[in-house]
């Protein structure tokens, strides 16, 4: 097994407009818009959600080497973000489905299932993984379900799976427990990913 072909099999185990927003409607090619209106201390007040605005200075480098890590922090971001949120949502679908289920055959049964399914999609594509793509994808799953991969696979596939998928990525120089630390050493990842999650990078 190469560096590139890590974890990532193990670890994968705003605006929308609504009658309280504004609409345009066409009168004689003259836009006209309708807002909903609030009522405060007797004045009638249109009601209009603006969208947030996020500002953030020039960011300067210190060394070519810092800008290199910084874009590359980006594009690997751009990678991993939709596999996180696949993470994400796929544990909240099992997560249901299990509470429907009654014994723990039929648990079992649907787990490996599960597991099947989701590497016959995505296999391929998470072998390309480098080793850091591996580790931001670990870190942005513990970030968006609240439990590091290695939770995950313990809870799903019990605790000697975890024990041996966390052995296989500490020799390859990863951790499988590794968590998102967004005041920390991921505060700048956390920020891209702010910049991400609004279409502005």
């Amino acid at each position: 097994m190469t560096k590139s072909k890590l974890l990532p099999l193990a670890i994968l185990l705003g605006i929308t407009l609504s009658s309280g927003h504004s609409h345009a409607q066409v009168r004689d090619s003259v836009v006209v818009n309708l807002y909903t209106i609030v009522f405060y201390e007797g004045d009638t007040i249109p009601y209009i959600k603006l969208r947030e605005v996020v500002k953030y200075g020039k960011r300067r480098f210190k060394s070519r080497s810092e800008m290199n890590q910084y874009y590359k922090m980006i594009r690997n971001l751009k990678l991993t973000y939709p596999y996180a949120q696949l993470a994400k949502y796929k544990l909240l679908e099992m997560n249901e489905d299990l509470k429907m289920i009654k014994t723990e055959r039929e648990r079992r049964e649907y787990i490996n299932q599960a597991e099947k399914e989701l590497r016959m999609q995505y296999e391929k594509d998470l072998r390309k993984f480098t080793v850091s793509q591996g580790k931001m994808l670990m870190k942005l799953i513990d970030r968006e379900t609240g439990a590091t991969s290695y939770d995950l696979v313990k809870e799903l596939k019990g605790g000697f799976s975890a024990t041996f998928w966390q052995g296989v990525a500490r020799l390859f120089g990863s951790n499988l427990k590794v968590k998102f630390d967004p005041e920390g050493e991921d505060k700048l990842l956390n920020e891209l990913i702010g910049l991400y999650e609004k279409g502005l990078l």
